[in-house]
């Protein structure tokens, strides 16, 4: 899974830029969880297609646009809290709650009996919503938005991710530079961080700008200070010209694995505070082929089942044609033709008819084939019950047979197979039944 890391600039870097989509941002591309394929600085453009490959997107958006609060809240679900946190950070902020991002962070310990200590976070709608329209715009997609001060390393006491000692109790700060704007991110301490933005002048020194306020920001703690590589030296040789104040402060080279670490362990996501319309939509790409290939067979399969029902339904209209054709040309005066096929065995049937021989299901016929098949059964069987009547209606033999005995039915049944006859049990009446009567109908197999 490939993960693309962002660290855009502040407002104020934006406004006073000619276009904030002109300040080239800090971006690593990750994959394998941990692995840095690619890092560096460029635009957001000319990102379009790294942002449109990576299957999830962290943005850490600047300390100076992010507020963190500490609050008390009450146990509530999430649907409540979601709408009781303008009310709550209402009197701690001096904009209108309804137009920022309010998101409440994990529980962090208890505070009295009013409620749990939670970090919250708040952030301009309009501005959060521009840099999420505008990364979506490129093609990202499973957008994230993380606060800058929780991605910086908080192993505070602890040894950092390439072996420098971060001081106990101290603050973590971080320097971004954009232009003349400086960017600084100030942990100072787990649940708790701030930014600032700062605007050096054309003849200032930033090095001895930053180190100024951070000093005055932090007058006491130690500092750990992490700054772009190619400053290093620049803020090192300022730390040492500052007298005995240096003796709190170490600079080091920042560097992408220790925002990747704070990052990944950083619950605290702003997207959760916009609405669904700027979210980031599902990523369809891994389904094109898939897709695609399901609606080419979907297609090849309908297409050939119409171009089969044409070849079927014209081979139909061909041979009704060419029956309706050969049937009047056999019977030229017969005006009405429904169905050839019936109307030609009818015809068929009656010249053979008129001709004196004997259609398969006369009664003559029948009877004979009967006399000829109960005759040579009743040879071989003793015991045949005696029959009763011989009925003849709808071109079928009826024989019904006096109680008592057993009929050879499947003996007579082989035999009128031979004469193109079929034997089955006919519908008796109340009559029949009550007396055990058997009835057969005899009729033509064809």
């Amino acid at each position: 899974m490939s993960t693309l890391y962002i660290r855009l600039p502040s407002k104020a870097a934006a406004d006073s830029a000619p276009h904030w989509l002109a300040l080239a941002c800090p971006f690593a591309l990750v994959s394998h969880g941990s692995t840095i394929e690619r890092q560096g600085v460029s635009l957001l453009s000319d990102l379009s297609d790294t942002l449109a490959k990576s299957q999830r997107v962290v943005v850490v958006v600047a300390a100076s646009d992010v507020t963190l609060l500490r609050l008390q809240v009450p146990p509530l679900s999430s649907a409540r809290m979601k709408s009781a946190l303008p009310n709550l950070v209402e009197d701690q902020l001096i904009a209108d709650p309804a137009d920022c991002v309010v998101v409440a962070g994990g529980l962090s310990g208890i505070s009295g009996s009013s409620g749990k200590l939670r970090t919250v976070a708040v952030v301009q709608r309009a501005w959060l919503d521009l840099l999420v329209k505008t990364l979506i715009g490129f093609g990202a997609h499973h957008l994230e938005a993380l606060p800058a001060q929780l991605c910086l390393s908080n192993e505070f006491g602890q040894l950092g991710q390439s072996g420098e000692s971060v001081q106990p109790g101290g603050v973590t700060a971080a320097i971004d530079e954009w232009n003349t704007d400086i960017g600084m991110t100030l942990r100072l301490s787990e649940q708790d961080g701030i930014g600032l933005a700062v605007n050096v002048g054309q003849n200032e020194s930033t090095a001895h700008e930053v180190i100024s306020t951070l000093f005055a920001v932090v007058p006491e703690a130690k500092i750990t200070l992490y700054v772009p590589q190619a400053s290093v030296l620049a803020y090192q040789n300022e730390i040492n010209s500052s007298g005995t104040l240096n003796k709190r402060i170490n600079v080091f080279a920042d560097n992408w694995s220790r925002w990747i670490a704070g990052a990944n362990a950083t619950t605290l996501d702003l997207m959760s505070g916009l609405g669904a319309g700027t979210g980031p939509a599902l990523d369809w790409r891994p389904w094109r082929w898939p897709l695609a290939l399901t609606a080419l067979v979907l297609i090849m399969n309908a297409a050939a089942l119409n171009i089969d029902w044409w070849r079927m339904k014209s081979e139909n209209h061909a041979l009704r044609t060419a029956m309706i054709q050969i049937y009047k040309s056999a019977y030229p005066k017969e005006s009405v033709i429904i169905d050839p096929i019936a109307q030609m065995q009818q015809k068929i049937a009656i010249s053979k008819r008129e001709s004196g021989q004997a259609a398969p299901d006369d009664f003559t016929a029948i009877t004979a084939a009967f006399g000829e098949a109960w005759a040579s059964t009743v040879a071989t069987k003793g015991n045949a019950p005696a029959i009763a009547a011989l009925e003849y209606r709808e071109r079928s033999l009826f024989v019904r047979f006096k109680p008592g005995g057993e009929a050879p039915t499947q003996q007579v049944k082989d035999v009128l197979a031979k004469y193109g006859l079929s034997l089955g049990l006919a519908m008796q009446n109340l009559a029949s039944e009550q007396s055990g009567a058997v009835v057969w109908q005899i009729r033509s197999a064809k």
